[in-house]
């Protein structure tokens, strides 16, 4: 798969953003079925066999041919993920038509996704990252920015945006509080070729987060957001209300070691602790997964619609 033939397979230039603890093989196959790129990201799976047993679900969901709905694989490629050389193993057996590196250097994946036929995307915060996984040779960039729920950025999206896609010929994904089909028009409008939406996802009824997180999302707005290191060691965007459940103080980073192993107390750290994103404020329901992208596809068809009847800039 070329990265032009993934953008033609999308009935929108959404990806189904990797949640830790939110994203499933139910969710993968809901919105790869509705026409945007599901994920997930492995440390989801507590050990290989279950990481295993989840793509070949996801496989048996989406089929396996060559008309099968694209989904992506998330990994972590942070040295503390002891796991990797096993997921890699899984990755060549399995074939994700699209895996996606994160707090790490995609080039440990480069040679096995290449190797078949894959795309490889790289989550990126700064712009020296950017450059950095752009010469380890990856095909996509994320560009993570301000407003993104879980570990997030801190650009802002559009000059984010602006400057990577001047440098970098590949595809360019921006993700940063994106909920709406109006929000994913103004990106691609930006210049951006895809578009992460996460924490509209994690309200679906088909995501493996809590029902007390689901509904966390649904009665919260941006002002109960908190963007902290205290809980995983690296800055991410929080529900306040579950900090202050669990008598966490968002200001006090200074004991926390970063650590991204699926097989250790960091899945703890998440497990009461709940992450979200800026758009949650447009949130109004947990809802079934086509149901949302639905509304995504109208909201955007409306955007462009808009764009339309503005006419030609003025000279």
């Amino acid at each position: 798969m070329t990265p032009t033939d993934l953008l033609l397979r999308l009935r929108l230039p959404v990806v189904a953003a990797p949640m830790f603890l939110v994203s499933g093989p139910d969710l993968v196959i809901a919105t790869s079925r509705a026409g945007i790129l599901g994920s997930f990201p492995t440390p989801n799976c507590r050990t290989a066999a279950e990481l295993d047993d989840w793509m070949t679900r996801i496989q048996d969901g989406l089929g396996r041919g060559p008309d099968a709905p694209p989904w992506a694989l998330n990994l972590i490629t942070h040295s503390t993920n002891t796991r990797l050389p096993e997921d890699l193993d899984l990755v060549a057996k399995h074939r994700p038509p699209v895996v996606i590196t994160a707090l790490g250097s995609p080039r440990p994946v480069i040679d096995v996704v290449h190797g078949y036929g894959g795309i490889v995307l790289a989550d990126v915060v700064s712009l020296t990252l950017a450059r950095k996984a752009a010469d380890a040779g990856a095909d996509g960039l994320v560009c993570v920015s301000v407003g993104a729920g879980g570990h997030t950025g801190h650009l802002s999206p559009l000059p984010f945006l602006a400057t990577v896609r001047e440098a970098f010929d590949g595809l360019v994904c921006v993700g940063g509080g994106v909920a709406t089909g109006a929000g994913v028009a103004g990106a691609i409008a930006a210049g951006a070729d895809l578009v992460y939406i996460g924490t509209r996802f994690l309200a679906s009824e088909e995501s493996i987060a809590q029902e007390g997180h689901k509904q966390m999302v649904v009665d919260s707005g941006i002002d109960d957001l908190v963007v902290s290191a205290a809980v995983t060691g690296t800055a991410a965007s929080w529900l306040k209300p579950s900090l202050a459940a669990v008598g966490i103080d968002p200001t006090n980073s200074a004991d926390t070691a970063r650590n991204y192993s699926s097989q250790t107390s960091n899945v703890r750290r998440w497990k009461d602790t709940w992450a979200a994103g800026q758009g949650l404020s447009t949130i109004r329901a947990v809802e079934p997964t086509a149901r949302i992208v639905d509304r995504l596809a109208d909201e955007y068809d409306r955007a462009r619609e808009r764009f339309d009847q503005l006419g030609p800039a003025r000279r």
